[in-house]
């Protein structure tokens, strides 16, 4: 089943163009980066027992990261020159890793202070500092506030054209699939077997010796990390960056897209991707009253397929 996915994503934009439907080429580059968001929060809360309500403050830090490079580089000024001088840049060699980097270090931060709490004290603060990053970029007026910040282009790989469609929605799938096997291999490694034992009894695995906190510390850090990038692939895919990218409630749409597809499968949050964001495509061009409609779906899902709709299809049990 797997197989058969990939190689209808890797079809869909040739088949698309011949259809003249080329915007879904768009959409489906969409629905690849809050894919590989999805995934990246399900490695700590399916894997690791995490429930995080601040995920998207990463995903919006890798979008400012891009965000503010291009204005720098645009306006010929340097970000900083102090201790060293640093430019601008477009170049998305240093514009992916950099948005990565930065995401990781206040993954870092975050869950060193959050990772020191459990349950919903856990949710709260990791809500908190998500918070705290909204109001911060509001208040960055040079860069746009809440009104945002416009790209006047995507950025550039070399041999890749990025302004092409085709071209971003293939960067992307290779992305996310590369994302997928590092994942796998990660949860079913030494490190893996580790957090998921600590999401099912910390205080038997500190028992055992091992130094929980920091396992869930690298766990937290990793996955910030991906948000980043899927941060940095959204600024490129919309040209624009905004609070919006950190707010509290897109956190909530990414955490309900690991809930639909199933939680610890790293293959569920893809499928909830999907499924979420087209029904949203397609009940809002019946009625603007769309949530009213989605909501009830949502309900018969959690009721019912306890370990999502992957679990559903390939009968995996909870």
């Amino acid at each position: 089943m797997l197989g058969m996915g990939l190689v209808a994503l890797v079809a869909l934009p040739p088949a698309m163009n011949a259809l003249g439907e080329t915007y879904l080429v768009s959409l489906f580059s969409r629905i690849l980066i809050y894919a590989l968001v999805a995934v990246s929060l399900d490695l700590i809360l399916g894997y690791g027992g995490m429930v995080s309500l601040g995920h998207a403050a990463f995903f919006g830090i890798g979008g400012y990261v891009v965000g503010i490079l291009a204005f720098h580089s645009y306006e010929a000024e340097p970000l900083f020159t102090w201790p060293f001088i640093f430019e601008g840049t477009e170049n998305g060699l240093l514009t992916l890793p950099l948005a990565m980097l930065v995401s990781a270090f206040f993954a870092l931060i975050i869950g060193f202070f959050s990772l020191r709490t459990t349950g919903m004290h856990f949710i709260m603060i990791t809500l908190a500092f998500a918070q705290m990053l909204y109001y911060f970029s509001v208040s960055l007026e040079a860069y746009g506030g809440d009104d945002g910040l416009s790209l006047y282009a995507r950025n550039q790989l070399p041999g890749i054209n990025l302004g092409d469609d085709d071209s971003f929605y293939y960067l992307c799938l290779g992305i996310l699939v590369i994302y997928l096997y590092v994942s796998h291999r990660l949860v079913n490694s030494r490190f893996g077997r580790v957090i998921q034992g600590v999401r099912e009894n910390e205080r038997r695995m500190q028992a055992l010796g091992f130094a929980t906190y920091r396992y869930k510390l690298v766990c937290f850090t990793i996955a910030g990390a991906g948000a980043g990038l899927a941060g940095a692939l959204i600024a490129n895919q919309t040209e624009f960056v905004s609070p919006g990218l950190m707010h509290w409630t897109r956190s909530g749409e990414i955490l309900v897209m690991v809930l639909l597809g199933g939680m610890g499968t790293l293959f569920g949050p893809v499928l909830g991707a999907i499924v979420l964001l087209l029904l949203e495509e397609v009940l809002a061009i019946y009625t603007e009253h769309w949530m009213v409609l989605l909501g009830p779906f949502l309900v018969v899902v959690v009721l019912f397929a306890k370990r999502g709709l992957y679990g559903l299809l390939t009968g995996r049990k909870p």
